[in-house]
């Protein structure tokens, strides 16, 4: 009886195996043919045997798995997700089985998948379809996860989609797993056309420079990101009405990196998306004691001083900013804005006057004040048209100025020069 008990034993354990192989050898066929269907079912077949598995008939079977489930790059996104996991699950068997048999074609499969997910990405993300974007950059970092960066291009995608639930899912990860994105750049200048050009790593840059065909090498290192995903996980809750946790998002970053101007500066733009000027007002003129040298600051600060109706400090902002760079178009033409608004004061007592001598008297002291005014708007326009000759809206309010105080000669050049302007416009 115990021999009878012995040999249907080992009847039974033959009969697995074998039924194992054949689930195999089924998904192997189907394979064969580009029959994913087929390779699908046999595969789930398979995996009820998965438990009376060898390990070296596991590790075959999670690569055929893998195989059956992307399909080419048809499979769905679960089952692309669950390849992943069957590509996972066979080299951490290999490894432990000290026997890489199938590691190696699993590491090929892997790269193959990685490249035709992130060529996809790339071009849902040109035609400008984000939300395909977003999914497939995320998937191109599962499936690589040391390739932090297409996470970011996942989170960026989602935004500009936008889908903000999804974006802050990826950035939150991106913050708790304390990414920086800073890169080190390479760059060198082509010693025949002079220009500095970039290069994709050290190793290029230096051969070419020991070729001689270029010069100068320099490296650089990227800005961080950390500020811009932090600003971003704030903004949306911002957006969905939570400004306790979008402003507990900035005040742990501030914490870690207390001297980040990039930090201050996403923190004062929460608070003015938020409505309140004047904690963004505080702010920034924290961010202009640490960088006395930003000439943008400087701007925003004069636009916030004349959004509140303080010219006085409008201009002196905005003087600050052409002095720190004297080619700041926009700050010469909102001094020229800033000084115009005057204007319109002046044109409001002037027709609230009468006709006595009195009133005559200051009608013509009014209209004084305000050819002064013209006159000292007049060289921010024409500093502002020269920097940027297709400033038309500078060139307008030229034209109009020059029009209101008699300068005829002047009026009829710019007059030509706003019409030039439109006609090149409108492809004339």
């Amino acid at each position: 009886m115990k021999k009878l008990l012995t040999i249907m034993l080992v009847f039974a354990i033959t009969s697995l195996s074998y039924a194992q192989k054949k689930e195999i050898r089924e998904i192997e066929k189907a394979l064969k043919d580009s029959n994913f269907a087929d390779a699908k079912a046999a595969a789930s077949s398979a995996e009820a045997l998965i438990g009376s598995m060898d390990d070296k008939s596991k590790a075959k079977f999670y690569l055929l798995k893998a195989q059956a489930l992307y399909a080419n790059g048809a499979g769905t996104n679960a089952e692309i997700d669950d390849a992943i996991t069957s590509l996972d699950n066979l080299k951490d068997l290999e490894s432990k089985m000290g026997k890489l048999k199938y590691t190696q074609e699993a590491n090929e499969m892997s790269k193959n998948m990685v490249n035709s997910f992130l060529t996809k990405a790339n071009d849902a993300f040109t035609n400008k379809n984000y939300s395909v974007a977003a999914k497939r950059f995320e998937k191109v970092y599962r499936m690589s996860p040391k390739d932090t960066l297409y996470l970011y291009y996942a989170a960026s995608s989602a935004v500009t989609e936008p889908d903000y639930d999804t974006a802050l899912e990826y950035y939150i990860e991106l913050k708790n797993m304390g990414y920086d994105g800073a890169e080190m750049n390479y760059y060198a200048t082509n010693v025949e056309t002079g220009v500095e050009e970039s290069f994709g790593d050290k190793v290029s840059r230096d051969l070419s420079v020991k070729a001689k065909l270029h010069k100068s090498p320099r490296d650089q290192r990227s800005p961080s990101k950390t500020a811009e995903i932090v600003k971003n996980i704030a903004l949306i809750y911002v957006s969905q009405g939570d400004n306790e946790k979008a402003l507990g998002a900035m005040a742990d970053a501030r914490e870690e990196n207390p001297d980040d101007i990039g930090l201050l500066l996403s923190e004062a733009n929460v608070y003015l998306k938020m409505g309140n000027r004047e904690k963004f007002r505080e702010l920034m003129e924290e961010a202009t004691e640490k960088d006395p040298n930003n000439a943008e600051l400087q701007y925003n600060l004069g636009v916030l001083a004349a959004e509140g109706g303080n010219s006085e400090a409008a201009i002196k902002y905005y003087e600050k900013a052409v002095a720190i760079n004297p080619n700041y178009v926009d700050a010469y033409t909102n001094i020229a804005v800033v000084i115009l608004e005057g204007e319109a004061k002046i044109v409001e007592e002037m027709n609230g006057l009468g006709t006595s001598k009195a009133d005559n008297i200051k009608y013509d002291e009014l209209k004084e004040k305000r050819i002064e005014v013209y006159h000292s708007a007049i060289p921010y326009l024409e500093k502002a048209l020269e920097l940027k000759n297709t400033n038309i809206d500078a060139a307008r309010t030229l034209m109009n100025i020059y029009s209101a105080i008699g300068e005829m000669d002047k009026f009829k050049a710019m007059k030509a020069k706003v019409e030039s302007m439109q006609a090149s416009a409108n492809g004339n």
